[in-house]
């Protein structure tokens, strides 16, 4: 057998891997029922000014990114898309939420919205921690 590292396998190798793993996990832990989302904050004009992806699998809602502009970070921007996105997993018949951020991101923040620390990897990336958090809803 031949190993290779590639840094783009074609569409259909991508999808054979992945539907591969999901056959696998279902038949593990039940239906995934996994969709993806994002919340997205625009201005008036239009402008997009925040946005959080999060995708859903096995009832719980893992949020991918959160980003918020600097122009509007401080203003409530990120509770809100958080809210919504907790609003929506919800619909979504999720029982809870985890994510993954750095120390120099935003642990502060989520812990604030009743999120808990499950886990943390010292210096990655150097002199940093990255940092799991969870919360059931």
């Amino acid at each position: 057998m031949r190993i290779d590292v590639e840094a783009y396998p074609a569409a259909e190798v991508r999808e054979l891997i992945d539907r591969g793993l999901d056959v696998y996990n279902e038949a593990k832990g039940g239906p995934l029922h996994a969709s993806n989302f994002w919340v997205i904050a625009r201005d008036e004009d239009g402008g997009v000014q925040a946005g959080l992806k999060a995708h859903c699998y096995f009832g719980w809602m893992f949020v991918d990114w959160l980003w918020v502009s600097p122009d509007v970070r401080g203003g409530g921007v990120g509770s809100a898309l958080l809210n919504a996105a907790e609003t929506e997993a919800r619909a979504r018949g999720c029982i809870g939420a985890h994510l993954q951020t750095y120390s120099f991101q935003a642990p502060d923040f989520y812990q604030k919205h009743g999120y808990q620390r499950f886990g943390q990897i010292d210096d990655y990336p150097p002199g940093h921690a990255c940092i799991w958090l969870n919360k059931r809803f």
